[in-house]
């Protein structure tokens, strides 16, 4: 069972607080059995806005969590507390995974953890940690930065959005999805290794292309262009495109071509079809096109993609008598 720690202190975000709390910290067995060993660590009992959380652990605990998410941190003016800088510190040195939720970027930073790496944070405050950290590379225009032992995630609702792709790396795509529509919200979608998730798939109804989207994604397998989408949106191809800018910060073929690679990732954790039947479900025509796309959008080519990700069938039980 894989163990997630939360470290907190007083002045602790309490939206990015409750993210991790309902991602790692509720009862997920009916989806994934077993699902996290959570803990909440901390030197004392805490304020977080109104609220007073009692940890369960001290912050010497982290060292023996397999993953430990900082919540966003208030008070960026200040320099984080140092017990817990070092704890944090103490953790990645253990061989913890270290993921920050929005402004808790700067307690890793403090940790000495950001040099040398890509992060980010919300974007209000990206030029500070820039300039507090000036051995990171602070990207501010991403949703979250994936270095492997270090991540990083923007405010709010990017939060969401690791907390998912943690849950994604562990527990496979099916499942994060599956979190997804009990959290009532759009499944986020993946990047390569090391890069940035884009924004997710908007809400359906609440803008022009509301109707759009989900009609695409029925259609991935067709080889569908900028014409078609602006045809069915029932607008030019000059308008759909400022839409689709607005809404997913990229054009309608990088979107097209990211559902491809997303609907590619699902059928190869949760069927055993070939590559080549995967590459004509999601409209890249042959295996050669979908390895070649996949492998550099993921960073991986399909095969091994689908070893990592997708649990190994258990072997069949023997049949020979006394066995």
């Amino acid at each position: 069972m894989p163990s997630v720690a939360l470290a907190v202190t007083d002045g602790m975000l309490h939206y990015e607080l409750s993210v991790a709390l309902e991602v790692f910290g509720a009862d997920l067995t009916h989806v994934v059995d077993p699902w996290y060993d959570f803990s909440v660590c901390g030197s004392g009992p805490v304020r977080v806005d109104r609220f007073r959380l009692e940890p369960d652990h001290g912050l010497d605990q982290l060292a023996h969590a397999d993953t430990v998410i900082v919540p966003g941190w208030a008070d960026t003016d200040r320099e984080p507390p140092a017990d817990l800088v070092r704890a944090v510190r103490a953790a990645h040195e253990a061989g913890a995974r270290m993921a920050s939720l929005c402004t808790g970027a700067f307690i890793l930073g403090a940790a000495g953890l950001l040099d040398g790496r890509r992060a980010t944070t919300h974007w209000a405050h990206t030029r500070e940690l820039a300039r507090r950290h000036p051995a990171a590379t602070v990207d501010p225009d991403v949703l979250y930065v994936d270095n492997g032992d270090v991540l990083t995630s923007a405010g709010k609702a990017a939060a969401m959005d690791l907390c998912l792709h943690l849950v994604r790396l562990d527990h496979g795509a099916a499942n994060a999805n599956k979190i997804a529509r009990r959290l009532v919200i759009p499944p986020h979608r993946d990047g390569g290794q090391a890069q940035f998730i884009a924004t997710p798939l908007p809400e359906p109804g609440n803008h022009p292309l509301g109707e759009l989207f989900p009609w695409a994604l029925e259609r991935l397998d067709q080889p569908l262009t900028v014409e078609d989408l602006a045809r069915r949106a029932r607008m030019s191809s000059r308008h759909l495109a400022r839409h689709f800018k607005h809404l997913t910060g990229i054009t309608p073929l990088q979107w097209l071509h990211a559902q491809r690679i997303r609907h590619a990732q699902e059928l190869l954790e949760t069927t055993n079809a070939t590559v080549d039947t995967i590459a004509t479900a999601t409209g890249m025509g042959t295996a050669t096109t979908l390895r070649r796309h996949f492998h550099r959008s993921v960073g991986v080519p399909p095969d091994t993609y689908r070893r990592t990700f997708r649990p190994q069938e258990p072997p069949f039980p023997s049949t020979h008598p006394g066995s």
